[in-house]
């Protein structure tokens, strides 16, 4: 199922990234399910931005599958979350997780591997498990946004990507709430009632793994504050082990 570079050029990419800076984003999802349907597919952890993408899915009747990474090491508030937005968006969830379990981790790397090596460990616990998730659509759509922190300051609305450099294999990933505030999610959100992780009401900006994410209490502007804390990292590599934008 994976994209093919005969059926999209990089020219048409970038010209329709542009003309979608002013599309609506119930217009841009028909646009992805009318030409991809199902081998497009919405992934989110949950954050406010996802949950924005899920709803006008959901309201315009467009079926797109939605997906999430469970690295083992989520917040109990997190699980609870996808059950009660499994019940108030009538969908199902699907659990990508990676094959090697926890303990099964432990043994080979050693305990708590998140302490010593984080880039490692969500090499392990998120990014494959993606790649392989990936191998199966055209499409991966997200919830990032660019105000988020330096890194996404240049996310495109549509942007090709290498997701496997070997095989010099692509997808399209669709980013169409990246021109949102952080404001803006947060007013849709209340608007519609939208369940969210109540861990944002305990100062927690962006919500990852248990023991890589804390708390910074209104103290951090940053919407990445709070992650990985004493590590020189910013990012768990989903968004950025792929190959640069083509």
């Amino acid at each position: 199922m994976t994209l093919q570079l005969d059926e999209i050029s990089a020219a048409e990419v970038h010209l329709l990234s542009r003309q979608f800076e002013t599309a609506s984003l119930e217009a841009i999802l028909h646009w992805i399910w009318n030409r991809f349907g199902k081998r497009a597919a919405i992934g989110t952890s949950f954050q406010g931005a996802g949950l924005v993408v899920i709803h006008h899915a959901v309201r315009a009747g467009i079926s797109l599958p939605v997906f999430t990474i469970d690295t083992g090491f989520l917040f109990p508030e997190t699980l609870e979350l996808k059950r009660r937005l499994e019940d108030f968006f009538g969908i199902e969830i699907e659990s990508i997780a990676s094959e090697q379990s926890a303990e099964a981790q432990a043994a080979e790397f050693g305990d708590r591997l998140w302490e010593r090596s984080p880039d490692l460990c969500c090499t392990l616990r998120k990014v494959l498990p993606l790649q392989k998730k990936l191998e199966q659509l055209a499409v991966w759509i997200t919830g990032v946004r660019r105000e988020q922190s330096q890194q996404r300051e240049k996310t495109g609305i549509l942007e090709l990507y290498r997701f496997d450099a070997l095989r010099e294999r692509f997808i399209l990933k669709l980013n169409p709430v990246a021109g949102w505030s952080r404001d803006a999610v947060w007013e849709y959100l209340r608007r519609h009632r939208i369940p969210y992780n109540t861990l944002h009401d305990r100062g927690y900006r962006s919500i990852g793994c248990l023991h890589c994410t804390r708390s910074t209490a209104g103290t951090e502007s940053n919407e990445r504050a709070g992650r990985w804390t004493g590590f020189e990292k910013s990012e768990c590599g989903i968004h950025t082990f792929l190959g640069a934008g083509i």
